[in-house]
């Protein structure tokens, strides 16, 4: 055949308008960034956006989530939602399921328990571990974790509080110290720190304040074993490089001289300009994030991660378009208050433990 003849079958020869390619290139670079092999554990986190059950709870302000209400939430829309969260935690696990979630923005532990025994998540042996925070909305840090898998020795909630020693209407630190696959302690600590909701710099001492009280008790850990295999992972409701992660919390991007009490945040090399966990306007946000110590980068021990093994998992049906800003953003499940019936406005994030 003449070479002048040969269809151009070619996808870069093709003429694709710019906006169209944007597009695509940005879908392939999440699934790039988000998709690498599964380790022998996974550690999983999850900002599911508002997970309310239907019933009125008069400690709490959860009146715009009932049924007739501001947002009209009703049984429907709360089994759909528990089914997505369900799709989501199993296709993160590559389709066997996290050995441990840390979830965020529950109501309360009926709703955690829906979620573990109404969908396919049945099937997986979760346990629960939760606790109503002083939180005014309701909304609750929890820990699902395979029995068969994790064993844990003891947990507690970590209170915040303000720079005079009172206590904030926030949620609490989640600590919890156990024993993975009968191999090694771990100790993980899972957040949802304050929000920006009434602005940056109002707001900002609140977050400041929770990095301090998780740092205090990092430190803690780090006294009696300076080695300890350490796990942080949450919605921090700042960046990688926001004085709260940095200076109170003291984590750092990773460098290959890892040193004793210092803390590694395998999220600072995510790139935000061209992905993240939230999506603001035009701008990808990385306020979910995954912070380790240094005894767990070490791949001689029992238990081990590398700075690689952090990442946003990422699915099409995770994504809508930006009709608005361009791109690609997470399909919710309300905007506002009119409702899109997706998944949430948060990325979930991952780390994965190789075990010797």
């Amino acid at each position: 055949m003449n070479e002048s003849k040969k269809p151009k079958n070619n996808v870069l020869e093709m003429k694709i308008p710019p906006l169209i390619l944007a597009l695509i290139l940005s879908f392939f670079y999440f699934h790039l960034l988000a998709q690498p092999q599964r380790g022998d554990c996974r550690i999983l986190f999850y900002n599911v956006e508002n997970l309310f059950d239907v019933i009125n709870d008069t400690l709490i302000n959860d009146e715009e989530f009932l049924p007739g209400k501001g947002r009209n939430w009703n049984r429907f829309k709360f089994d759909d939602k528990i089914n997505k969260i369900a799709k989501v935690i199993i296709a993160a696990g590559g389709w066997e399921a996290p050995e441990i979630v840390g979830l965020c923005e529950v109501e309360n532990r009926y709703v955690v328990e829906q979620l573990i025994k109404k969908t396919p998540l049945h099937s997986f042996g979760y346990n629960i571990i939760h606790k109503e925070s002083p939180d005014l909305r309701g909304i609750d840090v929890s820990m699902l974790y395979k029995k068969d898998r994790f064993k844990p020795l003891k947990y507690r909630y970590l209170e915040v509080k303000n720079s005079n020693g009172q206590k904030l209407n926030s949620r609490e630190i989640l600590y919890v110290e156990g024993i993975l696959k009968n191999k090694d302690t771990l100790h993980f600590f899972f957040n949802h720190w304050p929000s920006r909701y009434s602005g940056y710099l109002e707001t900002a001492g609140l977050r400041k304040q929770a990095a301090k009280t998780l740092r205090k008790e990092v430190d803690l850990i780090f006294q009696k074993n300076p080695d300890s295999k350490i796990i942080i992972m949450g919605d921090f409701n700042d960046q990688p490089s926001d004085e709260s992660i940095v200076n109170e919390l003291k984590a750092v991007a990773y460098n290959q001289e890892t040193k004793n009490g210092t803390l590694y945040n395998l999220s600072a090399a995510w790139n935000s300009i061209d992905s993240g966990t939230i999506k603001y306007q035009a701008q990808w946000l990385i306020y979910d994030q995954v912070i380790v110590s240094k005894g767990l980068l070490n791949n001689s021990n029992s238990i081990y991660s590398t700075p690689l093994s952090a990442g946003i998992f990422v699915n099409d049906f995770l994504l809508k378009r930006d009709d608005t800003h361009g791109g690609f953003k997470p399909f919710r499940t309300y905007s506002g208050f009119s409702y899109e019936g997706g998944f949430s406005d948060h990325l979930p994030i991952f780390l994965d433990l190789f075990i010797n």
